[in-house]
């Protein structure tokens, strides 16, 4: 190329930076995507109904393994989201996760917990083997599929613990044609659109007048405190009555109120609508409990008004404990040297993760306690010393929360409940 050509000269160099924006261009578009970041497209790969998966999960703190027993035609429109099909949360100890057979695309995902999670680091259940009921609704695959129930490995990583596969065209299924005695007890809207709750009341006549009082108390509590006040067009609620058998004393805790009867609890929904589950147990002693994207359980005490919405913030949100019991048998459960899956607290492994940045420049870390602060109160947002069950080395964002002492919801939960609406009403 001449010296002195300065034409070309440019001509080549504006062809070069063109080709360089083009080639950058290029690696942006083959990068891969985050999960969940491209949308599944619902009508490509699912009919609309609903599939119904059984399954037990055998073992103890140092193995386990879970098997599908039986696949169940709900007989019901799947009235999940059509839009926010693959959960975007790195929560819950477990994940079920259904892909297409053919490409290999995660076409559907949520996180959960169980309760053997939480018999796994109970003294019996370091050794002692013991089964637990699951049962998950998905959308009904047109082709065939396989459907991944995933477990964290010794890093908190979801890895595959079993892998079955479904193929709607071959598979015989089941149907849940058993039902308790239904109420629809508020609607407002397409169940597509809308959070989804069932309230099963255990304990009553259906001709009980008491159950219709009842139901109306427990929705209103759902509905008393903030975000939930501010959302209720966004919820359907139906009432169920049943016997689920739920019971006092799980893992030897007297308030602990839950069932182990999954299968038969959804026998009892039919074809209900049911993102969510709470299970109302006529009985004025005070107890309660509940697992992510699982159920909550409360009694109808006169506590029940604080005991339900803190039950719910674990059933629908995800979160902690972030009250301290030195007592309980899985106290050490969030000292380790991993970050807590939960968004209400930090052992300070990953703070970064959590709500770092929302903190108010010039927050002391750790925030001293400010013993004006009264227990209706949230307080200033920071990092508390003490959550988790943990009196030293887990923390918790504010003084008073929903979550500890059945103040107000503070600003962490609600980040996290807000997000979680979103999964149910786009």
């Amino acid at each position: 190329m001449p010296a002195g050509n300065k034409s070309t000269k440019a001509s080549l160099s504006h062809n070069m930076k063109n080709t360089k924006l083009l080639l950058a261009a290029l690696a942006v578009l083959l990068m891969p995507m985050p999960a969940g970041a491209q949308k599944v497209k619902f009508s490509k790969y699912f009919s609309g109904g609903t599939l119904r998966i059984d399954c037990l999960r055998e073992g103890n703190a140092q193995h386990d393994t879970v098997w599908v027993t039986r696949w169940l035609d709900r007989s019901a429109d799947w009235h999940g989201s059509r839009t926010q099909l693959v959960d975007p949360f790195d929560n819950g100890d477990y994940r079920v996760e259904m892909r297409d057979a053919k490409s290999g695309r995660v076409i559907y995902s949520r996180g959960y917990s169980n309760l053997f999670r939480e018999y796994k680091d109970t003294p019996e259940g370091r050794t002692t083997t013991a089964r637990f009921e699951e049962t998950h609704l998905l959308p009904m695959p047109k082709k065939a599929v396989n459907i991944a129930l995933q477990k964290r490995d010794r890093n908190m990583r979801l890895v595959d613990g079993t892998v079955v596969s479904f193929d709607p065209s071959k598979d015989t299924l089941g149907f849940n044609f058993h039902i308790g005695e239904r109420t629809d007890l508020e609607l407002h809207g397409d169940p597509k659109e809308k959070v989804d709750v069932v309230i099963v009341a255990q304990g009553y006549e259906p001709n009980d007048p008491q159950l219709r009082i009842d139901y109306y108390r427990m929705k209103e509590t759902l509905f008393g405190k903030e975000p939930f006040a501010s959302h209720r067009t966004d919820f359907n609620v139906y009432g169920i009555c049943a016997d689920v058998e739920a019971r006092f004393g799980t893992f030897g805790i007297d308030r602990y109120l839950m069932t182990f009867s999954l299968h038969r609890l959804h026998n009892m929904l039919g074809t209900t609508p049911a993102d969510h589950i709470i299970i109302m147990v006529n009985s004025d002693t005070y107890g309660g409990g509940a697992i992510y994207n699982f159920y909550a359980v409360s009694s109808m005490h006169r506590m029940s008004e604080y005991v339900l919405p803190h039950e719910f913030g674990h059933s629908f949100g995800g979160l902690a404990d972030e009250y301290v019991d030195e007592n309980l048998s899985y106290g050490d459960l969030h000292r380790t040297t991993y970050e807590p899956l939960e968004p209400n607290i930090t052992n300070l492994v990953d703070f970064g993760s959590k709500w770092q940045s929302m903190l108010p420049a010039g927050t002391p870390i750790p925030t001293p306690e400010n013993p004006d602060v009264p227990p209706t109160e949230c307080g200033p947002l920071g990092l508390y010393e003490g959550a988790g069950y943990a009196s030293k080395g887990v923390y918790r964002p504010v003084m008073h929360c929903m979550m500890r002492d059945y103040a107000p919801f503070c600003p962490v939960c609600t980040k996290r409940i807000e997000e979680i609406f979103k999964l149910y009403t786009r």
